[in-house]
């Protein structure tokens, strides 16, 4: 029988990913992701975390989205084996069709569209890395994205290493990842709702707190 907290374990976190399928319009943005790990994975020792993300811009109707965003992530630096790798958005024009056009009126619009870019890629970059300097028996992915499905492979069937899945759309999971991944678990709202960090936290520049709209 494993003993609780023995298997040696390295976290990748899709932020945007686990942003957009597991928190946005809810009460649980303000979380602790190495407690919600330990919470789903009690056996797995969690050595490092790394959570790929891009700064986000400001809206024209929400002008203090960076600023919730840049106290997130002060939050997720007090986690002492985490670490943030960035990305970057692209915004461009770009021309789509309406859902619902007026008849005899135009039938696309033209809108501006950001992706965000460079998660995937450096994600597929640390699991490989990681995996081939031994630095982990297991590695835990948070994300539904199919684009990591090669990588995923490559661990499974060249490194022989166990990869888990954490699956932040349980409504949606992805079927190829779950053909590919050693198992999956759907990140769910009971889990999230104990998993939050104290809504007053202190680092080495002072006292922060929780932005009062989550």
């Amino acid at each position: 029988m494993v003993e609780k907290n023995t298997i040696p374990s390295y976290v990748y976190v899709d932020g945007f990913n686990l942003y957009y399928g597991a928190v946005k319009g809810t009460k649980y943005k303000w979380l602790d992701i190495q407690k919600m790990v330990r919470l789903i994975l009690p056996k797995n020792h969690v050595l490092k975390i790394k959570y790929f993300t891009a700064h986000v811009s400001a809206y024209q109707n929400d002008q203090n989205k960076p600023i919730r965003q840049q106290t997130y992530l002060r939050a997720l630096k007090t986690i002492p084996n985490l670490d943030i790798i960035l990305g970057h958005f692209l915004a461009h024009s770009v021309k789509m069709p309406l859902a619902n056009p007026i008849p005899g009126g135009n039938t696309y619009a033209e809108v501006i569209k950001t992706e965000e870019k460079g998660s995937d890629v450096n994600i597929a970059t640390h699991l490989l890395n990681d995996g081939y300097k031994k630095a982990y028996s297991v590695a835990i992915v948070i994300s539904n994205d199919s684009d990591l499905i090669e990588p995923i492979k490559v661990v499974r069937n060249e490194l022989n290493k166990s990869v888990i899945i954490l699956n932040p759309y349980p409504k949606k999971p992805s079927q190829e990842l779950k053909q590919v991944a050693t198992f999956v678990k759907d990140i769910r709202h009971n889990v999230l709702s104990i998993s939050q960090f104290p809504a007053i936290m202190k680092d080495k520049n002072g006292t922060f707190k929780k932005p009062d709209c989550w």
